[in-house]
């Protein structure tokens, strides 16, 4: 069976593998361009040097990339959908705390977005250093080459507005094509050397850590053949889990045989130093170089545009979790799943170009490359092993071994890339920033919530009968229209009582009272009706996933369409005058917004979560942009939010 993405199925076919490609590897399927060239780096070349390599990136593909990811993570899918904000809405009922390692793991991969399209990009670029006649043009570092790599990465943040419909049925054969090729330079290598193969041997591999001066260290570049393994998960609403699979097993096969045909060149310079040479250049016959590097140059700009675009799905999620403030969200074209996020994409375009100007070289990239990453995955790791042991209620026993196995290849890894903090702390300060920005968000809203004052609604429906009934006091709106957030249709917020019935009473032929629900499923979109007082007080809860914005004028519209075409609820002007002249009725959103009262008297640390909550939600988009309400509908009225008042008011009255 396929998976769905949004009920549509994701079946196995050529045409699936092929968008697959395009989609899902354009990050691990460059990293060809630069593996080999970081582990030798200016290390003398040494056979126990290349097949150590060769190697440890197989047995890296096969545990890391092919058992974790590609045939364990995969199945633990949510309606489809997978990564690891899909990953934790699964689980976050059996674990409270399980949000720390969520959003640790999603701010890490956001910094893998701003370093994976310079070292990409830059890797493409600096191959025309080898083409005849540009061998002083092209320098790796120069003011040109970093130029035309600033240009490349601009153009493709410029164009995410206009999102990928068009282009992206192309990424498909280019990838195939490009896969296809570094097979055919890999395989061009290996014959004739076919001492080459035995490096699949996990000795030597083994040998390498062991044995070899510093060795173990060497798992810092080994690692980077494996960064866009997260990939693969995050994607899998795209694809679906069977097109994945096999196409895998297409990819790995031309990504080991490039690295070993990568190995056997370099056996042919054992005693050497190929400090300034990239074998993955090296191993093309000099005639065929341009054209290698340019079908090189745009697998990078697809690598890029799949890490940007999953950044977009990602800060989608969080928004819709309660991990990050509300912000502006497009959708460029009529295709499912396709966002664009002005904030984010400048953010990123910002950091990557901050990436290009600081490192310059791409071996400079290199050696902060793959920190982030490796947190991530270390993240999904321990949420799936909450995700077998409550979900799919494996045994502790084999639960305790797989992720001990993978436990004990993650924190190797780690490790050996703590040494690149030094290098990476830019990345490293700008995923702490997410950190800090989700665990705020994520805090305040608890705190908001814990302390809002819920009243019985049943204590106040006589009231709004009697003021909808009314003629003292003016009509407001014929539809009168509140967000709530009381879970139980028997509550409501004191202060949407307070603003009908105190603050200004507002009188309406009907109230509605509706709540938003954001489900475990990704993109489901159901409402149910309560009709509380008959033709007075209405409920409409919405449940509606969390990849899908919600956009409650579209939905309430389409609510009130489908009451009135059943004849449940008549929803033109009740104004005499205009009932024949079927006027629809007006409806009047209000949004109730508050602002942290000066009577607070909270501890130091919820006084500094809540200021710092409030500062960031002035940045953020206002709730009647964030749930599609239009200005000439919506009123928005600011109430304080007092948590703890200062009960303890020494004042007393003297009389003179």
């Amino acid at each position: 069976m396929g998976q769905t993405n949004g009920g549509h199925a994701q079946k196995l076919s050529v045409a699936g593998l092929i968008v697959t490609l395009g989609i899902i590897y354009g990050d691990i399927g460059t990293s060809p361009l630069y593996v080999f060239k970081s582990i030798i780096n200016d290390r003398t070349v040494t056979e126990q040097l290349v097949y150590g390599a060769i190697s440890c990136v197989f047995w890296t593909l096969t545990l890391q990339t092919t058992f974790k990811y590609v045939f364990l993570t995969l199945r633990a899918d949510n309606r489809g959908e997978g990564g690891i904000f899909s990953l934790f809405a699964l689980i976050r009922r059996y674990v409270k705390w399980i949000y720390i390692p969520a959003i640790i793991g999603a701010a890490m991969l956001l910094a893998d977005g701003m370093i994976t399209p310079p070292i990409s990009v830059a890797s493409a670029i600096e191959g025309l250093g080898g083409v005849k006649g540009l061998e002083n043009t092209i320098v790796p570092g120069n003011n040109l080459t970093i130029g035309i790599v600033i240009a490349i990465i601009s153009l493709i943040f410029f164009f995410q507005r206009f999102g990928t419909k068009i282009v992206g049925f192309a990424f498909g054969p280019i990838m195939l094509l490009w896969f296809s090729m570094i097979m055919v330079l890999g395989v061009s290598q290996i014959i004739g050397h076919w001492e080459i193969l035995k490096a699949l041997n996990p000795y030597y591999g083994i040998d390498l850590l062991i044995n070899y001066p510093k060795g173990f260290w060497l798992l810092g570049a080994v690692f980077l053949c494996t960064t866009g393994a997260e990939a693969l998960y995050s994607d899998l609403g795209h694809c679906g889990r069977q097109n994945i699979q096999v196409s895998w097993m297409f990819v790995k096969l031309a990504l080991v045989l490039n690295y070993m045909g990568q190995g056997a060149w370099l056996l042919q310079h054992v005693g050497t130093s190929i400090e300034g040479m990239n074998p993955f250049y090296e191993i093309m016959p000099p005639w065929f170089l341009v054209i290698g590097i340019g079908v090189a140059t745009i697998a990078a700009i697809i690598a890029s545009q799949a890490l940007i675009s999953g950044s977009f799905t990602l800060i989608n999620e969080a928004i819709s979790l309660n991990f990050w403030p509300r912000v502006t969200v497009k959708f460029p074209t009529d295709q499912k799943g396709q966002i664009y996020i002005p904030s984010l994409n400048f953010l990123l375009w910002v950091g990557c170009i901050t990436m290009c100007l600081f490192f310059r070289k791409s071996e400079h990239m290199e050696a902060a490359y793959g920190f982030s990453i490796i947190i991530t995955m270390i993240s999904t790791t321990i949420l799936m092993n909450f995700y077998l042991l409550n979900v799919r209620r494996w045994g502790h026993l084999p639960v305790a071994i797989i992720i001990a196995i993978f436990s004990v290849v993650e924190i190797s890894f780690f490790i050996a890339n703590v040494v690149k903090i030094k290098e990476s702390y830019i990345t490293f300060v700008f995923s702490l920033s997410m950190i800090f920005v989700m665990m705020i968000w994520h805090r305040a809203r608890k705190i908001t919530n814990r302390y809002l004052d819920f009243v019985k609604l049943k204590d106040y429906l006589q009231q709004l009968t009697d003021l909808s009934a009314g003629k003292d006091v003016p009509k407001y709106a014929t539809h009168l229209v509140y967000l709530t957030k009381a879970n139980n249709h028997r509550e409501i917020e004191h202060r949407i009582m307070d603003s009908i019935l105190n603050r200004k009473p507002k009188r309406a032929d009907i109230y509605w009272f509706i709540h938003i629900d954001r489900t475990d499923s990704p993109y489901g979109m159901e409402y149910s009706i309560r009709e509380l007082v008959d033709d007075k007080v209405m409920r409409v809860d919405f449940k509606i996933g969390f990849r899908i914005q919600p956009r409650i004028n579209i939905c309430f519209k389409k609510v009130m369409q489908e009451l009135n075409e059943c004849q449940e609820l008549g929803i033109y002007s009740k104004y005499e005058s205009l009932k024949s002249k079927d006027f629809h009725a007006d409806i009047t959103y209000v949004i109730i917004e508050s602002f942290f009262s000066i009577e607070n008297e909270l501890s130091f640390r919820e006084d500094f979560i809540m200021d710092t909550y409030f500062n960031i939600k002035q940045l953020a988009q206002s709730d009647q942009k964030a749930f599609g309400l239009d200005n000439d509908m919506t009123i928005v009225e600011h109430v304080p939010l007092i948590i703890k008042a200062n009960q303890n008011l020494n004042l007393k009255r003297v009389f003179e």
